[in-house]
Parts: structure tokens; sequence; C-alpha cells
């Protein structure tokens, strides 16, 4: 019977659960705090809120880059050079394991979601990350390997700057007056949406097309916020992305059958 508390730590949100049995029984949700003070007072509230004397250590999925428990330079979190794994190992005296968020889904999805031995995992949100795993084990190369977000596709700009929610919000906002996601855009019968959708799509399918080309993997897994978007959503994405593999087979893409990825993620880390 494993009992360990979870952190997902994005972006957008900071969740904190506890998972008992790969199962989460209790969970904790807020906006990820602006900065470095008030989100670290978030997540330990959090933490103490659902400690129980039998759990048996604390999982982090985080933003990265990061190494050794340290969060480095992430671009969407408010953290610099700031060890996390020390800091809550302190605090808790409890085992800690620290690994980026996206790597963490792939972790998941190994262990309880596609159980693939060669497949990817995007992770689609606030930016982008990706999770690579080769003859069932993670790659992570001398340790920052699987940074997929920051591959360069248009004029200098990166995989994660033209399909993020950040861009898709600045280019609702110019169109619009105000700040849309995916979602909303799918909903709307409106040629500016259309164009919007159309060009996100399009740069999401060029990373696709290109990871496909370079891993030729049994799968490519979706995961993030943008899975809400369900099927009509991926039915555009798997038709874009087949323009841009040049593989003779049609690598299958899909949304994650998991419900929170990136925390299950974590509290695998902890065994």
């Amino acid at each position: 019977m494993t009992k360990v508390i979870a952190i997902d730590l994005g972006g957008t949100n900071l969740r904190v659960s506890l998972v008992k049995n790969n199962k989460i029984i209790k969970y904790v949700k807020n906006k990820t705090p602006k900065t470095s003070k008030e989100l670290i007072d978030l997540m330990f509230k959090n933490i103490e809120f659902l400690m129980e004397k039998d759990v048996e250590g604390i999982g982090v999925a985080s933003a990265g880059p990061l190494e050794k428990g340290i969060i480095k330079n992430p671009p969407n979190l408010p953290l610099r050079n700031y060890n996390l794994k020390g800091a809550l190992e302190k605090r808790f005296k409890k085992k800690v394991e620290i690994c980026n968020d996206a790597h963490s889904v792939a972790i998941a999805e190994l262990k309880l979601g596609v159980k693939k031995k060669n497949f990817i995992v995007l992770t689609l949100g606030t930016g982008v990350g990706g999770g690579i795993i080769i003859i069932g084990q993670l790659y992570e190369g001398q340790g920052y390997g699987g940074e997929m977000g920051h591959i360069i596709l248009d004029n200098g700009k990166t995989f994660e700057k033209l399909v993020g929610w950040k861009y898709t919000k600045e280019l609702s906002r110019k169109a619009f007056g105000k700040e849309l996601l995916i979602n909303d855009l799918i909903k709307m019968d409106n040629k500016k949406a259309k164009e919007i959708l159309h060009t996100i799509t399009t740069h999401l399918a060029q990373g696709i097309g290109s990871l496909i080309n370079v891993f030729d993997p049994e799968v490519v897994v979706l995961a993030g916020g943008v899975r809400e978007t369900g099927s009509a959503y991926l039915n555009l994405i798997k038709k874009e992305a087949k323009k841009y593999s040049i593989l003779p087979r049609n690598t299958p893409i899909q949304w994650s059958k998991l419900e929170h990825p990136g925390t299950l993620g974590a509290s695998l880390l902890i065994k």
C-alpha cells in the first residue's frame, strides 16, 4: 500500500495530490503564483494540508530545465536556480524526487497509459513539453534531453512559442480584443477564428511530423489542457501532421487517456 504526495508544478496551475496505489484520493489545485515566495509558500501549505504519517515520499513533476532537484530557469515559472528537492527534504523529512513535468507524463504513459516501448509524449499548455521513451526507458541525454518545445520551427521561433497558449491568446487578442483558447476558437463560426486555428494547427503538425521523422515512434501521445478539445481538433492535427511526415506508415496520434498524467507520473518517481 504505497501513499505518496505528488506535485504537478506547471506554468498555469499548481496541483498537489495525495496518491495511493496509483489513484488520486485527495487533490488541491491553484493558479501558479507569479513570485517565487508565493509559489513556495502555497506549495508547502498544500503539502502540509495533504500530508499523512504513512506518506513514503514526495514526487514533483516540474517545468524544466532542472537538474538534481534544482529548478534552473524555466520560462514559465518564477524560480531561478532553486533547490526544490533540498527545501522539501529539509521541511518534510521525506524522500523527494523531482522530474521534468513532460518526462513525468511519459513515465505515467509508460507504466499506466499506452504502455508502449517506443513513443513520444507532447504536453500542450502554457508552453510545450516533451517526453521520449526508447526501448521502455525515458531518454534524457546527459540530463537535459527531451526539450522538444524548443525546436526551432519558423524564422527563429520555437515550437513552444508557435503553439503554446500564450501565442493563441496573443493572436486572439489582436483579432477579437480578448484572450481565447483553442476550445473557444473551434466553437466559433468565424473566418478570423479559423485562420488562427489553422496557423496554430499547422505549426503543431510541423513539430509532430518532424518528431515522427526523427524517432519513428509507435505512437505520439498528446497531453495537457488542449486535450479538452476532443476528437474534432485531434482529427485536424492528424490530417495536417501527415503532410510533414515522410515515413511510409501512418503513425497513430492520440490524446492521453490518463486524467492526471503529470500527477501520476510524479507519484511513480517514489519507488
